[in-house]
């Protein structure tokens, strides 16, 4: 009972890092610097609510400033010039608002209704004055043609009237002002009476009745009477204003400001992206695999080869909740031939990876920087790797413009044996071109081998007369595996343009669908189509040892031992040398408490020169988790001899030091470890009750 206490408090004074979260509560405006609520003064009417979340969030001038860089460079309509003709145009547009629109009232012009659209949508198409008279108030109408890809009517117009005759021009709405708004004796008229109101303007300025009932000219309602489409529409369109940009970045730019450099952070490209899991037959291991395309490029030139680079670093992370289980960095340098910069610039470049993962749901972030023109982009999704119920069923389908082969002894994405499927991750293809797609049969059994077959339907989306295609492949054709591969390539001619749906049924010997999966795709009626270029790196199955241990340490971040412990050894047996995975393994048996078994393991260190530090605090950590306290001390110190700050040999050495009764080592031990790390909870709840002993 002693050790099982003792291991306890060490793992959680050894193994835990404690991490603070901080919140930031938000400024008001009127607290900002003059100059940034300037800048939200200025932007009020084209900035999205989620950029003014963020940006009401940020604690620093600096942040601020990049901000609204960042902010107008994801306006600019040609990034590679040095001007921004967005961000000119809305200065004009404010000038001019301000000028014009602020005559007739005390108000900065901006701040009118005439302003407050002028600076959304600019100048009108077309626009009619009509004076006041005897029977109308001054009145404007300004015409637009509408942005249909944004959601805006095709044509619309906007009234505004001079409310009584006099002050600031006010935008004109059917339902609460009414015809009878517009007109000097409108209130002769029954309130009801939208016919009447319509005849007498459609008599007086016809252009005027045919607006007066809804923004889309001549857009006569039912029973004359204004409808809530009205509103509708102009919320649609001032929301449409809004959608030159996805907000995505400036949420990204508050969660990545801590780990993107600040040059970086005014550089947010979007990307293409496709994942997959694919079960490898040889290892039988579950990778994810992915495609990540930025939609921009930047290249530079290095003069002393002669030849174009970018320079990609990639960023993969896995989180459950808010605990990261799996991380790791990889360099994507990537240096071409002049003769290829324009097949580059026009295909795109297309960073693949691929990594082991377990079983479980977890948040998935991808991270890709390229140093020449500091540019990143951000992936996020939620990820559920599936349980291997035992069951067979079909994985997750590959579907690309061609496969390759490639030899069996080396791990590449998207890569299954010997072939690999090169992915678009639109999904899209000409018109000419073949469609490969590879899948995996996993937990085949001898019997479904012999009699099952994978049954292809194919079905166009368009509603009328759509292309439909059906075959099947027999499992038998493909050489028997418990993960079975099974590809094939499809005519693309066989399919005209359209969008499509490919399903795939797994179907035994007596017609039985157990299982079905499902993939979308697009061909296009252009002959040839741009296809991204392919960045990636092969691994050597001859050192699938690393997959092993990199499965291990999700596990033990998940604390499913039983899994970590089968990964370990099986990673421990497929390389014993391998010496960074054997202080791993070690210390993963002192935490699960078989204290011989990694005192066995890491007594192999004990000559190695390189590898003194860990062979002295594994040994003296797993001395401890017996009991052999003196010892423990021994071993602890040597190792602090090499390297005196690390905090999980300190904690265990003042734990060693209170058991033996020596208590101001105890706490000299502690208090230095306090001072590496002062945020260890537990080490000051240790400290504090020796000290009251």
């Amino acid at each position: 009972m002693i050790h099982k206490t003792l291991v306890s408090l060490a793992l959680l004074l050894i193994l835990l890092a404690p991490q603070a979260l901080l919140s930031q509560e938000k400024l008001r405006e009127e607290e900002l610097p003059a100059r940034f609520q300037e800048f939200l003064t200025f932007t009020r009417f084209i900035i999205l609510p989620q950029e003014k979340e963020v940006f009401m969030q940020l604690t620093s001038d600096r942040d601020r400033d990049v901000f609204v860089r960042t902010f107008w460079k994801q306006r600019d309509p040609t990034p590679g010039t040095p001007k921004n003709e967005r961000k000119d145009e809305h200065q004009s547009r404010w000038d001019h608002a301000n000028k014009v629109f602020g005559r007739q009232t005390v108000r900065p012009g901006w701040m009118t209704d005439m302003g407050r659209f002028y600076l959304m949508l600019g100048d009108p198409n077309s626009y009619e004055r009509i004076p006041s008279s005897l029977d109308l108030y001054p009145i404007e109408i300004w015409y637009y043609y509408g942005d249909v890809a944004r959601g805006q009517p095709t044509y619309f117009a906007l009234v505004f009237f001079q409310r009584g005759g006099a002050g600031e021009y006010k935008l004109y709405d059917p339902i609460s002002d009414g015809p009878a708004a517009l007109m000097v004796y409108g209130r002769h008229f029954r309130p009801d009476d939208y016919e009447g109101m319509y005849e007498y303007l459609l008599d007086r300025v016809p252009t005027l009745a045919l607006v007066s009932l809804s923004m889309v000219p001549g857009d006569i309602p039912y029973n004359w009477v204004p409808s809530a489409v009205n509103n509708i529409m102009l919320a649609e369109i001032i929301d449409s204003v809004k959608m030159e940009v996805n907000p995505i970045y400036a949420t990204h730019f508050l969660e990545y400001k801590g780990m993107v450099s600040v040059e970086y952070m005014e550089n947010y490209v979007e990307a293409a992206t496709q994942l997959a899991f694919i079960k490898d037959p040889l290892m039988d291991i579950n990778f994810l695999h992915f495609t990540i395309v930025p939609e921009e490029i930047s290249i530079d030139f290095y003069e002393p080869d002669n030849q174009y680079f970018c320079n990609f670093s990639l960023t993969v992370n896995l989180k459950l909740e808010e605990k990261i289980i799996f991380q790791y960095t990889r360099e994507f340098p990537f240096y071409f031939k002049e003769e290829d910069l324009n097949h580059i610039q026009g295909n795109g470049i297309a960073i693949e990876d691929s990594f082991p993962v377990i079983d479980g749901q977890y948040e998935l972030t991808i991270l890709l920087q390229n140093s020449v023109g500091k540019e990143f982009t951000v992936y996020e999704k939620v990820i559920s790797v599936p349980e291997d119920s035992g069951r067979p069923w079909i994985m997750q389908p590959l579907l690309g413009y061609k496969i390759q082969n490639f030899r069996r002894d080396q791990h590449i994405p998207f890569k299954v044996l010997e072939q690999k499927v090169v992915i678009d991750p639109k999904a899209t293809f000409a018109a000419e071109e073949n469609l490969s797609f590879l899948l995996n049969v996993a937990n085949l059994t001898q019997d479904l081998w012999n009699s099952g077959k994978i049954r292809v339907e194919i079905k166009g989306l368009k509603p009328v007369d759509p292309t439909t295609k059906a075959f099947d492949l027999n499992l038998k054709n493909y050489p028997f595996r418990r993960t079975l591969t099974v590809s094939q390539e499809i005519v693309g001619s066989d399919l005209p343009p359209d969008y499509y749906e490919m399903e795939l049924y797994l179907v035994d010997g007596e017609g039985r669908a157990l299982d079905q999966k499902k993939v979308g795709f697009t061909v296009s009626p252009q002959a040839v189509l741009a296809h991204p270029i392919a960045h990636s790196k092969s691994f050597p199955l001859a050192r699938n040892y690393l997959f092993y241990f990199a499965l291990a340490r999700q596990a033990e971040e998940i604390q499913d031992w039983t899994q970590a412990a089968e990964s370990y050894k099986r990673a421990h047996e497929a390389n014993p040398e391998y010496k960074p995975g054997l202080v791993d393994y070690a210390n993963f048996l002192f935490k699960i408490e078989q204290f011989d078994r990694s005192i066995e393991l890491i007594e192999r260190l004990q000559d190695d020169p390189e590898m003194r530090f860990q062979y002295f605090l594994v040994k003296g950590r797993s001395l401890m988790g017996k009991g052999q306290f003196q010892e423990a001390v021994d071993h602890l110190l040597e190792g602090n001899e090499i390297y005196n700050s690390d905090t999980g040999l300190l904690n265990s050495l003042g734990i060693c030091y209170h058991r033996l009764g020596e208590d101001q080592l105890a706490l000299d031990a502690l208090n230095s470890s306090l001072k590496l790390n002062p945020t260890q909870e537990e080490v000051k709840a240790m400290i504090a009750e020796i000290e009251k002993k």
